[in-house]
């Protein structure tokens, strides 16, 4: 692992913001202990989406999300800007009909010009980097029997490598059939997911995928101690050679 600081005392300020961004809203796992069945599962298709973040203390910002083949490998990228911070994070990874394969993962951020910078390789990696894990968790929910009773449990490292461990379960209405939600880029099919910090039961964060469109977040609500800390909504949606869904 690389890792390049540059510091001061606004540093954990700008990491805060970084975090709530990435690592509550985008940065989930997918090593799942529970059998998945054999089938193949959604194939990817590139995209371009922006997303409305509202964190709690800090004003708004836009995310831009892109994933887009690379060959024999995909990348997702997600970055946003507000007038004093900034920060960045992307993922490269191998995928087959049933698995994600983290390749390389570089993170960084930076308040007023200060920052930090980090990145992963294939062998710091030990389960999947939150990037990979996010598409992953997308594109296999559904396909397990994860309910409210008897969550999944999912594992993925953070920016410096460290081992996260989380539970989740998909909406017992979504169980078979997608329902279907409207946000600012329009109305879409939806597949609600819960996580919940294994540690921190008192916080959890609820995402809807579109499940025809692997790694694609249409709103996500983090909470914890029963309020809301961050809130997130798809505004743009643009496709990459294909129809929008």
């Amino acid at each position: 692992m690389r890792h390049v600081t540059i510091g001061n005392r606004q540093r954990k300020s700008a990491s805060a913001m970084l975090g709530a961004c990435m690592l509550s809203l985008c940065g989930l796992a997918a090593a799942n202990t529970h059998q998945q069945d054999e089938q193949a599962l959604q194939a990817p298709h590139p995209f371009q989406a922006q997303y409305r973040l509202e964190i709690r203390g800090w004003p708004g910002a836009t995310i831009t999300h892109t994933l887009s083949n690379e060959g024999l490998h995909w990348l997702s990228n997600m970055n946003f800007a507000v007038a004093i911070a900034r920060g960045e994070e992307r993922s490269r990874f191998s995928i087959d009909d049933t698995t994600t394969r983290s390749l390389l993962y570089n993170s960084s951020y930076s308040l007023l010009g200060v920052g930090d910078s980090y990145q992963l390789n294939e062998r710091d990696i030990t389960s999947l980097d939150r990037q990979a894990a996010l598409f992953d968790l997308s594109r296999r929910a559904g396909h397990e029997s994860c309910t409210i009773s008897t969550p999944c449990d999912i594992e993925f490292v953070d920016h410096r490598g460290r081992d996260e461990h989380f539970r989740y379960y998909v909406d017992q209405q979504n169980a078979n059939e997608p329902n279907t939600i409207t946000v600012p880029a329009g109305e879409f099919k939806a597949m609600r997911v819960t996580l919940i910090d294994k540690e921190k039961p008192d916080r959890h964060l609820q995402i809807n995928f579109h499940p025809d469109w692997p790694g694609l977040i249409l709103s996500a609500e983090y909470q914890k101690e029963g309020r809301r800390q961050t809130y997130l909504t798809m505004t743009q949606f643009n496709p990459a050679g294909g129809n929008a869904p």
